[in-house]
């Protein structure tokens, strides 16, 4: 069975549990430690890293932009 962005269950599945293993956290005390801890993470990965994020973000935005589209009354 696939989803509306056309990716199966097992698909997604898989990269759920690829990004468990890859998430990183931290909890911050201040809205500015949080802005520090923020640059530094993205600072520290490769430019390979940081732009595949950005592909990913972008990706993300463009299928909730198009369940959006879908998801509103037709006039």
């Amino acid at each position: 069975m696939t989803d509306r962005t056309g990716s199966s269950s097992k698909e997604l599945e898989r990269r759920s549990r690829e990004r468990r293993r890859r998430i990183v956290a931290h909890r911050a005390g201040s809205f500015q430690e949080a802005e520090e801890w923020d640059l530094e993470f993205w600072q520290s990965q490769t430019p390979a890293i940081r732009l595949a994020a950005l592909v990913a973000i972008r990706r993300d935005m463009a299928a909730i932009g198009r369940l959006h589209q879908e998801s509103e009354p037709q006039e």
